[in-house]
């Protein structure tokens, strides 16, 4: 609250030379031209500035709150999980179900009670472009909401826009599909949108700002995609409520909780301890030395007459969208391929059939290596 204090201040200030403001949760970074605002000068002015504020525990500030839906456990998050679990690792403590993990890891009875805390909470909002693209970074007012996990080590290669997931003790809405690492609740609506200025985009291509209040509420993965449609076409409506955020009343609000938020805390910790635990037991934080390199591959012979498909470059094979025997157009989607945290399409160079496959999902493949034959006569003999 006193960065977000000291932001308004200065921008109210006008200084000259001032270029752009970035609050981060504990720190304000100021760009100014060296040339119009001596960085000396600057530092002085910032601190009579920074004098003149109220103690932090008389900010009040503005403060929405911001309904969203929320797809609990949407496919998109499963499938992300599944390409992770396919091409990263398979072993990891939070796979299959990142929900299970956080259930477990909070100490919490069962995955119903994950989904009433998530669903119970108000996400203050305390930073925004956390994963790009006015992504915020937001976490529980009520610390009995606040749910803690670890982040996924390695990182996610994929991760569908506007998923929604917890990291530490933060929540994030990824703005754009990308790598990541949070672990997956749900997925909600669009929080970027360049295009159309309306509803949440008014004033700004992002939608939320520092200290909205995000409240969920829940629909089928069916209705949240429908709703991304209308966001995407400029008419989303999203239901938002004025207020305030008064950091004396929520600081009577601790001392009134305290025993029992004290009490959460402890359970919440036990349960992190023994989870930590299984995984020194199961080997998890012990040092694995990296590969020399890839595996050479095993010596394929193409049939005669046959078309050899090869990897694009060095990589991981995420999906095998065809069998033998299929027959297929050149151009057509045979496979895909991740690395470096993308995706690429590996396309039928040919029309033919599918005559042998040499790989899975997860084989990891080096450049130009042969991943399937393709029969270019098979198909004129078949017609014949």
């Amino acid at each position: 609250m006193r960065i977000h204090a000291l932001q308004d201040a200065v921008q109210s200030a006008h200084l000259p030379g001032l270029i752009d403001l970035t609050p981060g949760i504990r720190s304000l970074q100021i760009h100014a031209d060296p040339a119009r605002i001596h960085p000396s000068d600057l530092v002085a002015t910032l601190q009579q500035i920074e004098d003149t504020l109220p103690s932090t525990d008389r900010l009040t500030v503005p403060s929405r709150t911001v309904k969203l839906p929320l797809s609990w456990d949407d496919p998109a998050t499963r499938l992300a999980t599944e390409r992770y679990m396919n091409s990263v690792r398979d072993d990891a403590p939070w796979c299959p179900w990142n929900i299970e993990f956080i259930r477990r890891v909070n100490g919490l009875k069962s995955v119903d009670e994950v989904y009433r805390t998530v669903f119970d909470a108000q996400y203050l909002v305390l930073g925004l472009g956390d994963v790009y693209l006015g992504a915020p970074v937001a976490t529980p007012i009520d610390p009995r909401h606040r749910l803690v996990t670890t982040k996924y080590n390695p990182a996610r290669t994929w991760t569908a826009e506007n998923s929604v997931g917890i990291g530490g003790a933060y929540l994030c809405i990824y703005g754009m599909e990308g790598p990541g690492g949070y672990q997956f609740v749900g997925r909600t609506i669009q929080v970027w949108n360049r295009f159309h200025h309306t509803g949440l985009f008014a004033e700004h291509p992002w939608s939320l700002r520092f200290f909205d209040r995000i409240q969920w509420y829940p629909v089928s993965a069916e209705e949240l995609l429908e709703m991304r449609a209308e966001v995407e076409a400029g008419r989303g409506e999203v239901e938002i409520a004025e207020g305030a955020f008064d950091n004396a009343e929520y600081t009577r609000f601790l001392a009134r909780e305290g025993d029992s938020i004290a009490a959460f805390k402890d359970r919440q910790s036990a349960a992190f301890e023994q989870e930590k635990e299984r995984w020194r037991a199961s080997g998890e934080f012990d040092v694995a030395p990296e590969p020399e390199s890839f595996a050479a591959p095993e010596e394929v012979r193409v049939p005669d007459g046959c078309t050899a498909v090869g990897a694009p470059l060095t990589s991981n094979v995420w999906r095998i969208e065809v069998e033998p025997g299929q027959a297929v157009e050149a151009g057509q989607r045979l496979a895909s391929v991740e690395a470096m945290k993308m995706e690429m399409e590996v396309a039928a160079p040919i029309a033919g059939v599918v005559r042998e496959i040499y790989v899975t999902p997860g084989t990891q493949v080096s450049a130009a290596q042969v991943l399937m034959a393709i029969d270019p006569g098979q198909a004129r003999r078949d017609a014949a």
